[in-house]
């Protein structure tokens, strides 16, 4: 029996004896692995600066001139509406209380000529609410100045009520000098400093952000619309628009669908509609291509630590607000979670929320997320014996580099 003729029986029997498979073929090994999905470059936008970014995660999937500062406009009524949440929900004020409108906030104030207007009367009580609608809907620059002098006495005060706002958020390159935005110099913002500030106001007063969403406002009898023209299109929900001469036409956006929220921050466009098919490139392309995956939800146990000392020999580490990152679509199933840094010898008294780790969320091996774990609930001392004995064990486990 020759030899060529056993190699084509071995060839025949082996692919079918127990434990034995054929290697794959280049051409099926390549079809059998997850094709990584295609994701294009972002659109080019005709602006001098914007930014796109996940609301929920903070991630930015397209930018371009973030950090430069230019002058707001009417984008400043965003910061003027949030101080205002802000001292409602601390109690300075109701939203039913009243504001004398002054020569400085009248909608006959020489200043305000060829501006937007709420068209508040001289000498008259307006309240909080009404101004709040004015300021968002109308944009009205006599709804900016009434809010600052009920709040602040004064532009200037509100002003710096403004600024310190801004260095809570995190806005580095803001500053404000008016509540309204018409030109000053020394009042400028960024695009990334916009998407912040619209985070802020979508997380800490969503009720308030909800009147952004409407359309059209009427005061006195004047029934205005809304200018933010990307309103009633899938997921839109707010933001503000701008216009100066300075400023060129802006518009602050955000929508969400599903469970992604999106803001895109759109500065210097040379038209009403440019800002408006500006802004929609940006927010069709994140949705389009991006997704916000809950990797952790807020409570749940990643790992445990050993607890010396304690009433409990272990508590559970998590984390408290949830994970939540921002990846193309289709490559959740590729993200991993986990836990590093965990503390190895922590003696009680242990309180929840203490920190005792933290949890690394990677893709394609490289970190795109990092998070503290905490303590999720409290382990109390122990009694005497427990901690003696857990002292002399911890002690000696250290020495030797076991703890």
């Amino acid at each position: 029996m020759s030899r060529r003729f056993l190699a084509c029986i071995l060839a025949l029997l082996i692919p079918a004896m127990p434990g034995f498979a054929q290697a794959p073929t280049p051409d099926a090994a390549a079809a059998s692995k997850p094709s990584t999905p295609i994701i294009p470059a972002p659109p080019t936008i005709a602006a001098k600066a914007w930014i796109l970014m996940d609301a929920d995660t903070g991630k930015v999937i397209t930018e371009h001139a973030a950090d430069e500062r230019m002058a707001p406009a009417s984008l400043t009524k965003m910061m003027t509406g949030y101080v205002l949440s802000e001292a409602i929900r601390t109690g300075k004020v109701k939203w039913e209380d009243t504001v004398r409108i002054t020569p400085n906030s009248w909608a006959q104030n020489p200043a305000f000529i060829g501006s937007s207007l709420m068209w508040v009367d001289i000498n008259s009580d307006v309240s909080y609410r009404d101004l709040y609608y004015g300021l968002v809907i109308s944009s009205g620059n006599d709804a900016s100045v009434a809010i600052a002098e009920g709040l602040a006495g004064s532009e200037q005060a509100f002003a710096d009520m403004m600024n310190q706002q801004g260095a809570r958020l995190g806005l580095g390159n803001t500053h404000f000098t008016n509540s309204h935005g018409l030109p000053d110099p020394e009042h400028y913002t960024t695009a990334r400093d916009l998407a912040m500030l619209s985070r802020a106001m979508i997380v800490d007063h969503p009720e308030d952000y909800a009147v952004y969403a409407q359309t059209h406002f009427t005061f006195n009898k004047i029934r205005q619309m809304n200018r933010n023209e990307l309103l009633g299109e899938p997921g839109v929900d707010g933001i503000k628009t701008g216009h100066t001469a300075e400023a060129g036409f802006c518009l602050v956006s955000s929508a969400k669908r599903g469970d992604m929220r999106l803001v895109a921050v759109v500065l210097g466009t040379a038209s009403r509609a440019a800002r408006t098919e500006e802004s929609r490139k940006l927010l069709t392309y994140g949705f389009s291509f991006y997704e916000t995956a809950v990797v952790l939800q807020p409570g749940a146990k990643v790992t445990s630590a050993r607890v010396w000392g304690g009433v409990a020999d272990s508590v559970d580490l998590g984390v408290t607000n949830g994970v939540h990152v921002t990846v193309p679509r289709g490559r959740v199933p590729e993200i991993k979670a986990l836990a590093v840094d965990v503390h190895t010898a922590v003696e009680a008294p242990v309180a929840a929320g203490q920190e005792l780790g933290r949890v690394s969320v990677s893709l394609d091996d490289q970190e795109i997320h990092s998070q503290p774990l905490v303590a999720l609930q409290p382990v109390e001392e122990g009694g005497f014996f427990t901690r003696f004995w857990d002292a002399l064990v911890l002690f000696f486990l250290q020495i030797f580099g076991k703890a």
